[in-house]
This record gives C-alpha cells, sequence and structure tokens, in this order.
C-alpha cells in the first residue's frame, strides 16, 4: 500500500506547494503515523484520504514554523478538499496527463534542470519508493552519495521553480525519455532484486508495467515506449519459472518454459512487432525484439543465438554500454563458440568500474566453464557471488562453484 500510495500522497501536496522536499517529508512523516496508528486502531476506510489530510497538516506545520506563513493557508487546506483533482495547465500546447498523479509525478521528475543521474534517482524515490540504499545499489555507488545526490535534486527543483504542471508538447520527447529509462530501472529492480532475500519483487515489477501501460496509453504512436511495454511484459512473463520451490534462482537455461506466462508473451510480441515497422528502431525496441526470440523457442537449445547476436550489435552501435558488451559476450559465446565470448568479454573484465559488477564475473565463468577451465570458472563463480548483494543470486553462483568442486573430485 505505501508504494502505490505514496505518489498520490505527494501529487496532492505538490499541487499546493512548490517545494518537493518538504513535500516528501511531510509524506513521510504521515506514512510514520500511520505504521504507529493502524496496526492498533485498524486501517481506516479511506487510507488515502487520511493520509493526505496528515501530509497535508504535516506540510502546513512545516509551512508554519520555517516561514511563519499566515492563517491564510491554514483556511485555504481546510477549504479545499484535500485530494481535488489536477486541473491541467490552461496552455493548449500542454501535454495530458488528466486524473494520473503518477504519471504527473514522472515528468516532474524528469525535469531538465536535473542531471540525467539526478532524475533517475529522484524518480526512483518519490515514485516508485525505493529506498536510498535500493537506489544506490543501482548506480554502484555508496549510500550517503546517492542520499547526497537525491538531496541536490530537490534544491534543483526548488531552485528552478519547478511546479506541478504538464510539460509541453516540445518538452515531452526529452521527458519520455527520462522517464522511460526510470521505469526500465524501477522494472529491473523489481525483476531482479539488487539486494536482500528474495530473488523477485513482483509488486515492484507489476507497478514498472503499469505505469508503462499508462504512458503507452497516453503517447500511442511513440514507438520506444511500445518497446518499453513490450520489453517488459516478455521478460516479466518468465517470473514464474525463475525460482525453484526454495526460491532459488533458476537460469534461463533450465526454466521451465510451460510455466511462462503466454498472454504476456503473445502481447509482447504483438507490440514489438506493430513497433518497429512504425518509426526509427530504439535500444528498448531491439532489447524487446531479444527478448521475444527467447520467449518464442520452445527449448534452450532452439534459442536463435546468432540473430540475438545480431541484434546485440546493433544494440551496441546505438546505445553502447557495459551491460550491452556483457550481453553481447554471451550471445557471442553462444554462437560462435566460448573463446570468441571470452574476446568480447576481455574489454569489460579490463575496466575498472566493472571489477566489482558481479554480472561480469558470473558471465566470465560461465564462458570458462564452457572452455572446459573448471578451475578458473570456479574462482569466477566464487568471486561473482562475494560481489552481489541478494541471497538467491549468492547461493547460485556458490553451488556454481561447487559443482566444479565436485567434478573436479570425479575420478
Amino acid at each position: 500500500m505505501w508504494r502505490s500510495e505514496t505518489p498520490h500522497i505527494l501529487a496532492a501536496l505538490l499541487r499546493r506547494s512548490g517545494d518537493f522536499e518538504a513535500c516528501e517529508d511531510a509524506v513521510q512523516e504521515a506514512l510514520l503515523a500511520a505504521a504507529g496508528q493502524w496496526p492498533a486502531q485498524g486501517v481506516p476506510d479511506d487510507p488515502r484520504g487520511w493520509l493526505i489530510r496528515v501530509a497535508s497538516r504535516k506540510l502546513i506545520d512545516q509551512q508554519r514554523s520555517h516561514a511563519a506563513r499566515t492563517q491564510r493557508e491554514l483556511d485555504a487546506a481546510t477549504r479545499a478538499p484535500a485530494d481535488a483533482r489536477y486541473v491541467a495547465s490552461a496552455d493548449s500546447s500542454a501535454f495530458e496527463a488528466r486524473g494520473d498523479d503518477t504519471l504527473q509525478l514522472l515528468l516532474l521528475c524528469a525535469h531538465p534542470a536535473l542531471s540525467d543521474a539526478s532524475q533517475v534517482a529522484l524518480t526512483l524515490r518519490a515514485v516508485a519508493g525505493l529506498s536510498t540504499a535500493q537506489i544506490a545499489a543501482g548506480f554502484l555507488v555508496p549510500e550517503a552519495t546517492m542520499a547526497q545526490r537525491i538531496s541536490r535534486a530537490k534544491a534543483t527543483l526548488r531552485t528552478a521553480g519547478a511546479n506541478f504542471e504538464s510539460p509541453t508538447w516540445a518538452e515531452l520527447p526529452d521527458r519520455l525519455h527520462v522517464v522511460r529509462h526510470v521505469l526500465y530501472l524501477v522494472f529491473n529492480e523489481g525483476y531482479t532484486a539488487s539486494s536482500g532475500a528474495g530473488l523477485v519483487d513482483v509488486d515492484l515489477a507489476d507497478e514498472a508495467i503499469r505505469l508503462a501501460e499508462r504512458l503507452h496509453r497516453s503517447v500511442p504512436e511513440d514507438t520506444e515506449t511500445s518497446g518499453l511495454l513490450a520489453l517488459m511484459l516478455l521478460t516479466h512473463a518468465r517470473t514464474p519459472a525463475r525460482t525453484d520451490p526454495h526460491g532459488d534462482l533458476v537460469p534461463l537455461a533450465e526454466q521451465d518454459r510451460t510455466r511462462w506466462h503466454r498472454d504476456m508473451i503473445v502481447r509482447g510480441t504483438t507490440l514489438i512487432e506493430q513497433a518497429l515497422p512504425g518509426g526509427p528502431v530504439g535500444p528498448f525496441q531491439l532489447q524487446a525484439a531479444i527478448a521475444a526470440i527467447h520467449d518464442e523457442a520452445a527449448t534452450a537449445e532452439a534459442t536463435d543465438w546468432l540473430q540475438i547476436t545480431m541484434l546485440y550489435r546493433m544494440l551496441n552501435q546505438l546505445a553502447p554500454s557495459p551491460t550491452v558488451t556483457l550481453n553481447l559476450a554471451i550471445a557471442v559465446g553462444m554462437a560462435h563458440g566460448p573463446d570468441a565470448g571470452m574476446a568480447a568479454l576481455a574489454p569489460l573484465l579490463e575496466r575498472a568500474d566493472q571489477q566489482r559488477n558481479h554480472r561480469v564475473h558470473a558471465a566470465h565463468a560461465h564462458l570458462l566453464e564452457l572452455t572446459g577451465d573448471a578451475a578458473a570458472a570456479k574462482n569466477a563463480y566464487r568471486l561473482a557471488a562475494r560481489l552481489t548483494d541478494s541471497i538467491p543470486e549468492q547461493r547460485y553462483l556458490n553451488r556454481k562453484a561447487g559443482m566444479h568442486d565436485t567434478w573436479s573430485k570425479t575420478p
């Protein structure tokens, strides 16, 4: 409930005050009050209204204590329904996000006054409800660094006078670019949690898909947004088969494909087939096409790795990143042999900023395993296990390392 309601409460306060930081503080205080009262008194009939009223009072208290605001604000807050519907900008060129607080908040967090990293971090905090520690893990930076980044982002919004209004259609492409990126990060955190005892946070992944669906309905002609939604659906379709009864990770090649959500695969495949001919091909469309090839293969052995390699090469040209290099190396290894895959992975292994990326060492271990170098594969799996904060991933990687111990002792 906290995660789904927070954007609505924050949006209600932002309509009254442009101070993002003060509004978020008030929301947090309201959530704390609910955590203290509801277990004893029961959840109110209208939890969102309760939270908005309490947060509004907290915000007003803040404003009065810090700026000695007048009685007029308190009167206005009392007269106006706390959850009054948003009235869109009178500017006819403004993009309409009427009635969707979360989407409106997403667009605010994509404000051009913020750096790309700050846009993503603030959105993950304000909209997706991720903790500072979770966001820091996603960015591979210390928690204190991320806390400072989020604080600076709020201050920048305040200085820039950013308010809770829709962007213009001219501003929309840049905002959409950021929003798509953020939603995908949120989805990834849900699909494979960066830390903790569980591999998957289904609620978070579902929330990212819900937001992507909403965004797609707002801009159905935007092929990259279609690609993003398709990618999420095609990836999330595998969730039921990704863990065993003990919650341990089951790799793609070993999953029971009959447990995949066929309806999501059909919808995702349809979306990407419609999007690809419709406009410039973007990174999300290419990733969705790759996901569709995996999902359409009847068995792991039937996977068309040559086509996947080709698509990753296109993606590497269009949007190079360490993650793309990593996935390309694996695809090359499967299509052309492990030595070719090792050669493709080598530049990543030499980068200082990737030394603590457990997925790089896990991919290295997999390719070493395919070459038959059991000792080196075991060491690489051990190193990958030490570097991840995800307990299911640790168990899986340590189990793989242990298998090489067993094999080496077999006469």
